[in-house]
């Protein structure tokens, strides 16, 4: 599995925030896991927007357009 790049106590925090009283290291992994998943998506379909507008930089819009 490549590199993880989203950090396990971020995980933590996101689940601690909805409501979790304790989060236990595999379900931490599953969460990182799903969630760079799904910004893997996004950040493929951000880039085809940046080059199909004949740009380099990546744009708020963009992002807004591939969660769509």
């Amino acid at each position: 599995m490549p590199r993880a790049i989203l950090p396990l106590v971020a995980m933590e925090k996101l689940l601690k925030k909805m409501g979790a009283e304790r989060v236990s290291d595999p379900a931490k992994i599953a969460m990182r896991e799903e969630l760079e998943k799904i910004a893997d998506s996004i950040g493929e379909k951000a880039v085809r927007f940046a080059r199909h507008s004949k740009r380099k930089t990546i744009k708020p819009e963009d992002i807004r357009l591939a969660v769509r």
